[in-house]
């Protein structure tokens, strides 16, 4: 597989390079998942407030709005690989910083850190992939990307059990005498310096080195990756794309000089970066334990759960890997959409069925065993579809002269609705129960259907210099 029959393309180097972004993406999952075993360690280090605790954990997803924000100018200032070993040193600070904080504030201080590094990691990894990998197979490459991270979440989820179950609580001594919350933080340092390492071995992305006009450098990659006999035929189109409109990038590349108005192929990254979070997948993720707690389960079957809805989006990601590419990415996301609905419209008619039994809402033994499948159908039906897939096409629907611009804008959208989501959920339980909380989400679904429809284009099989803005 080292290079294809007939070209001088290096599909190995391709792969490898692009599988060493997407520990970016693992980090994403890790830096996301270790926070909830260490919730009462730091009530106990800190002795927070529950407000106070509430935001400690949700800290991060303020950094990771500004990271995806500022990711995306740097990169065309500086470059998408020099961007993403920015994040590596700011995941390990973070790693180290988090576990070695001895207050509240400074705690935060490293989780803000790392959340600059999940925003920059979330939207460079797949744009890095995208820039390097040939137009046939570049969405089974960065759908790699969410596979990476639900791997991330489900090795931060092991860490933490194996270490609290080493020490006998989260909060007992462990190696050093330093608590086990402390060292499941640290435990991240070694895929962080394990990401800084590689990212020094793989090369700049040719893209980003034709814009910035360096041509000698940009033909030596591309000569790398696609043999020298069609490096010279790449550069070419790159260059055509850029010389109608060639300047330093900036943000208002984003609005069209004509009418003075964004672009519309801004606001449909952005459309996809905020319907991704509206379906409400991520109140699955960060409070499934909670959410199956409420409707009668035990903790010890919650956690159970959450684990098969874990490898349940890691089988979707395959199938995921094995389609993108042969029937394209709108399809998929469309077919999401639709299937989330109705998986979630079955969640809520169970829900509404329940009755509130000492402040909990209690479900007969069918509404409880519809209410579990119909989520996890949920959870696959987004991980086939919009999980990865909108992070695919923010990578590549974009014309080069505006994609680091575009990735900054969709990005800080994709992570402000992220925080928008978590931080409502528990208001949204207390204040109008699970069902319509549920129902806010499923009009969600359905709106994103249409949304698909209407606004969304194809881009399977296209070159990024034929994309148009």
């Amino acid at each position: 597989m080292n290079q294809m029959a007939g070209t001088g393309e290096n599909t190995r180097l391709i792969v490898l390079i692009s599988v060493v972004a997407t520990i970016g993406g693992f980090l994403f999952g890790f830096d996301s998942g270790v926070i909830n075993g260490t919730v009462d360690g730091l009530k106990q280090a800190f002795h927070s407030s529950s407000a106070g605790t509430g935001f400690e954990v949700a800290s991060m997803l303020l950094g990771c709005a500004v990271g995806a924000f500022f990711a995306g100018r740097l990169a065309d200032l500086w470059g998408r690989r020099s961007v993403l070993i920015i994040s590596a040193v700011l995941f390990l600070c973070s790693a180290l910083g988090a576990g070695a904080a001895n207050s509240s504030t400074m705690f935060i201080a490293a989780r803000l850190l790392g959340g600059f590094a999940v925003g920059a990691a979330s939207v460079m990894s797949p744009a890095y992939i995208s820039e390097v990998a040939p137009a046939r197979y570049r969405g089974r490459l960065a759908t790699v990307q969410q596979i990476a991270i639900i791997s991330g979440l489900f090795a931060a989820f092991l860490s933490n059990y194996l270490l609290a179950k080493a020490a006998g609580a989260s909060t007992e001594a462990l190696w050093g005498g330093h608590a086990a919350w402390r060292w499941m933080f640290w435990m991240m340092a070694i895929p962080s310096a394990l990401f800084l390492v590689l990212l020094l071995t793989i090369p700049e992305s040719p893209r980003y080195l034709a814009v910035k006009r360096r041509k000698d450098e940009s033909l030596a990659v591309l000569t790398r990756l696609f043999g020298a006999n069609d490096a010279q035929a790449k550069y070419a189109e790159i260059d055509a794309s850029l010389s109608q409109d060639h300047h330093r990038p900036r943000l208002s590349d984003l609005v069209n000089k004509a009418t003075g108005k964004m672009r519309p192929i801004v606001w449909v990254g952005i459309g996809l970066a905020t319907f991704q979070q509206l379906v409400g997948i991520n109140v699955v993720f960060y409070y499934g334990a909670v959410l199956w707690q409420a409707v009668g389960f035990s903790e010890n079957d919650a956690l159970l759960i959450n684990v098969l809805s874990g490898a349940l989006s890691i089988g979707a990601c395959i199938v995921t890997v094995l389609l993108i590419d042969k029937v394209g990415r709108k399809p998929l996301l469309w077919v999401g959409s639709a299937g989330m609905a109705v998986a979630l419209a079955l969640v809520v008619w169970a829900f509404a069925s329940g009755a509130l039994v000492d402040g909990h809402l209690k479900l007969s033994g069918g509404m409880g065993t519809l209410a579990l499948v119909a989520a996890n159908a949920y959870v696959v039906f987004f991980n086939v579809s919009w999980g990865p897939v909108m992070w695919v096409m923010l990578g590549e629907m974009f014309p080069n002269q505006i994609r680091g611009s575009a990735l900054a804008v969709a990005g800080a959208a994709q992570w402000t609705s992220n925080f928008a989501i978590t931080m409502t959920f528990p208001l949204l339980l207390s204040g109008i129960g699970l069902a319509a909380t549920y129902g806010i989400y499923l009009a969600s679904a359905v709106v994103s259907v249409f949304f698909v429809l209407r606004y969304v284009h194809e881009t399977k099989g296209k070159e990024l210099e034929q994309m148009e803005g």
